[in-house]
């Protein structure tokens, strides 16, 4: 059965709503994505590292838990495992403040054995930190090689515009490597200044890629060589928008897989299946709004299966 390789970090989010703490739950945008396949039965692994230490220990055993394949997971002794507080404002928007303390060397892991079928999904700053860089490198290469999808999804924020000009070429890298390309308007605005979906894919200079723009309750937009279509967000009162955009990632890799889609036949479906994939997505991340959770719930996940 095909496999799904999420890579990047892992944090332990602590959300507060009117400064007064609500949640605590696992985190990190791949982590995410990995928690709500796992949930959906899809075979998934999770490329990452967080320490050995209390905190590790909750995220570890909850990724097992969820039938998540931790073996390409550093847990490090010279560090502590990442906590992330999560201010959310008037619309729900998270802002900030990571308490970070890595080890000198990092992600020291096996290259995973990936498979032609397999889909590789990587983003967040995880994905240009240059002291990852190498051993990232070695598995988006292989994936390549492999034949797999790779779907890249940049997360830049404000935060490092004032690293851009250093990160820029790790980025165009990515983009470059990637066959999908899952980004925001926030994203393209600060990586290049465009602010449409149609400046973005032209800032991608590769009519080859495929470009997911996603504007929050404004929606989504696809664009490819062949076809551009927008996708309407659901109409909802969201308790929190942290986990929306990787659930939505959770729902492009399940559409993928429970479509049949391959990285050969990428350019071959028709609108029909796209926009049905897209939908998925937008579905998944409107659920995920609905709590202070980071992935689907598990009932939402038993229903949707049933039906």
């Amino acid at each position: 059965m095909r496999k799904v390789y999420t890579i990047g970090e892992t944090v332990m989010d602590i959300v507060f709503s009117n400064n007064v703490p609500v949640a605590a739950k696992p985190g990190g945008s791949m982590l995410n994505v990995a928690v709500s396949l796992g949930r959906l039965k899809i075979p998934v692994s999770f490329v990452s590292e967080f320490g050995k230490d209390k905190v590790g220990d909750i995220i570890n055993d909850f990724l097992i838990h969820n039938g998540i394949d931790t073996q390409y997971i550093n847990r490090y002794t010279d560090g502590k495992s990442a906590v992330a507080l999560a201010f959310l404002d008037e619309n729900q928007k998270a802002d900030y403040s990571f308490y970070k303390f890595y080890p000198a060397e990092r992600l020291k892991i096996g290259i995973p054995a990936i498979s032609s079928g397999d889909i590789v999904m990587f983003g967040s700053y995880f994905g240009i930190a240059p002291e990852i860089r190498p051993t990232l490198m070695k598995i988006l290469f292989e994936a390549k090689a492999q034949g797999a999808v790779i779907i890249y999804d940049p997360n830049f924020r404000k935060a490092h515009l004032h690293q851009l000009k250093e990160l820029l070429p790790f980025i165009r890298e990515n983009f470059q490597l990637a066959d999908i390309i899952k980004g925001s308007d926030e994203d393209f605005e600060n990586i290049f200044g465009v602010s449409s979906a149609q400046d973005a894919f032209s800032s991608l200079n590769d009519t080859t890629k495929i470009l997911i723009y996603s504007r929050g309750k404004d929606g989504v937009d696809f664009c490819s060589y062949q076809y551009q279509f927008h996708t309407e967000a659901r109409n909802i009162e969201p308790l929190s928008t942290i986990g929306a955009g990787d659930n939505f990632n959770a729902g492009l890799a399940y559409g993928l897989i429970k479509n049949d889609i391959f990285r050969r036949d990428l350019e071959s479906p028709a609108i029909e299946v796209w926009k049905k994939n897209i939908q998925i997505g937008v579905d998944f991340a409107s659920e995920v709004c609905l709590s202070y959770d980071n992935y689907l719930s598990e009932n939402f996940v038993t229903d949707y299966l049933k039906n």
